[in-house]
């Protein structure tokens, strides 16, 4: 389990720049007023969360777009095959460090030299100076998910609470998934939810777990917090529907995982 974390970031800049992230993007990139961040996502045209991400307007016609887990070239590259013939560029910038700074308003954006900090209410991260993770128990408890490589591309949006996240939009248009994307928002259905928890142990990202007759939950993070091992996880809702704690199975060891808020889609 990696001690710290990287930025990996995408500079998307040009006349079509804010156009583009409006017709690909789950959020609603138009609204987006310079100097703010949003969180959003790319879809896949059966609603799963491809990348996640936030998503800051640096100027006018830019964007900066740091991913919430994955690989920056992957996602440019998958991206690039959608410009056509917009008036933009998508640049996968250097792999920077990703680190906390002092509370700032938070969806708040400030570039100070090479370094950039996003406003996140009681912290802030900064890309492009030290190097640390102490955000990451800051977000857990907020519900901001970051996604280990095995959830990547098999997530839907109510599972990991975007609407609650303002990161899809349903009064937008066309983008990617958002056929499934509104169908689930407006009848519902889905089965899975994120929760905040308590797990006895430190597991990897993306450890899945199970009851007795098959996995019934997928770890997404887990940090060290005054001697408890708070997480984030996506819980199927029948387990968490029947008490809120549980003795689960990871590989041979047996997890007692306590389920202490969990968040609407």
């Amino acid at each position: 389990m990696p001690a710290t974390f990287q930025a990996e970031t995408l500079f998307i800049e040009g006349a079509d720049a804010i156009a583009f992230a409006q017709a690909q993007f789950s959020g609603n990139a138009a609204d987006l007023a310079v100097g703010r961040w949003q969180f959003s996502a790319w879809l896949d045209a059966q609603g799963r969360v491809r990348a996640l991400f936030q998503l800051a307007r640096v100027s006018e016609h830019s964007l900066l777009l740091m991913l919430r887990g994955g690989r920056v070239e992957p996602l440019a590259d998958a991206l690039r095959r959608f410009v056509f013939r917009s008036k933009l560029t998508l640049q996968a910038l250097p792999v920077r460090a990703l680190g906390t700074s002092a509370a700032m308003e938070s969806h708040t954006v400030e570039q100070r030299g090479d370094v950039v900090v996003l406003g996140c209410g009681t912290h802030s991260m900064t890309i492009g100076a030290r190097e640390d993770d102490a955000w990451r128990a800051e977000q857990i408890h907020l519900g901001w998910p970051w996604l280990p490589d095995s959830a990547l591309d098999s997530l839907l949006p109510p599972a990991l609470s975007l609407e609650r996240l303002q990161a899809v939009a349903f009064d937008k248009g066309c983008y990617p998934g958002q056929e499934i994307a509104a169908r689930l928002h407006f009848r519902g259905g889905h089965k899975r939810h994120m929760h905040c928890v308590v797990l006895s142990q430190a597991l990897p990202p993306g450890s899945v777990l199970r009851d007795a007759q098959s996995d019934v939950a997928v770890v997404l993070d887990n940090v060290l917090t005054n001697d408890a091992h708070s997480a984030l996880a996506i819980i199927n809702d029948a387990l968490a529907e029947q008490a809120k704690s549980h003795a689960l199975r990871w590989n041979e060891d047996i997890i007692d995982i306590e389920l202490r808020e969990r968040w609407p889609a």
